[in-house]
């Protein structure tokens, strides 16, 4: 673990180092990628890498001791998940800044990063010029991801979005609508009134943009919403 210690501001964090540089610390057990990396990036006008480690536990250490503004992290380690090191860092330094970093990625890593409370998530393969500047990003607040990432997650966040807004009442009704039972078989089904089952079924309509039955039903097998639901 390399790591020099920038000034502290109040309480804690560090936002800037003595020369009013952003504190970046990189996390990576590729050491070419991470020494390249802190190359370019201590060239960069306004950043200061004040340290690197090349593992889940050292990264945890070297936050504790330095506190960077911006740590830019592996997804992948040898002896951790990074999301997991993510995770642990805010819980204990909210403050910090977190960037993941992979060599690919998956839509599910991508949103487990976020619920991690990482505030980006970039590949490797960005110009260094786009790390430098999710990294001035994230010391402002900013979130990044790779543009390359964004045409296969946002469809897919669109209909996490539209499913989680369903109750799961909802669900089961509209399970019910597939296999084209009526309001009343649904509500002899459910144990509830037919008064209920047609205020789910316009709520139902409404959170997928549906006119019909027929209609929702089609969003929500296009969506994949039937598929996963329970």
């Amino acid at each position: 673990m390399d790591a020099t210690r920038p000034a502290v501001a109040q309480g804690g964090s560090v936002v800037r180092d003595p020369g009013g540089s952003i504190a970046v610390a990189i996390v990576d057990d590729h050491r070419m990628f991470s020494e390249c990396l802190a190359r370019f990036l201590r060239d960069c006008d306004g950043i200061h890498v004040v340290g690197t480690a090349a593992s889940g536990r050292d990264a945890i250490e070297l936050v504790d001791e330095i506190r960077p503004a911006v740590l830019l992290l592996d997804h992948e380690m040898p002896d951790c998940d990074g999301i997991q090191v993510a995770a642990t860092i805010k819980r204990i330094h909210a403050e910090v800044m977190i960037i993941m970093m992979s060599d690919s990625a998956t839509n599910d890593w991508i949103v487990d990063a976020v619920d991690a409370g990482c505030c980006g998530f970039l590949t490797k393969h960005e110009p260094a010029e786009a790390m430098a500047d999710a990294v001035r990003g994230a010391a402002f607040g900013g979130a990044s991801i790779s543009s390359s990432l964004l045409a296969d997650l946002l469809p897919n966040l669109a209909t996490t979005s539209r499913r989680s807004s369903l109750t799961p009442r909802e669900l089961v009704a509209l399970e019910h609508l597939e296999r084209g039972w009526t309001n009343h078989a649904i509500a002899t089904e459910m144990g509830i009134s037919t008064n209920t089952v047609r205020n789910f079924v316009q709520s139902i309509l409404a959170k997928l943009g549906a006119h019909s039955k027929l209609e929702a039903v089609s969003v929500a097998r296009r969506e994949g919403i039937l598929a996963c639901s329970v």
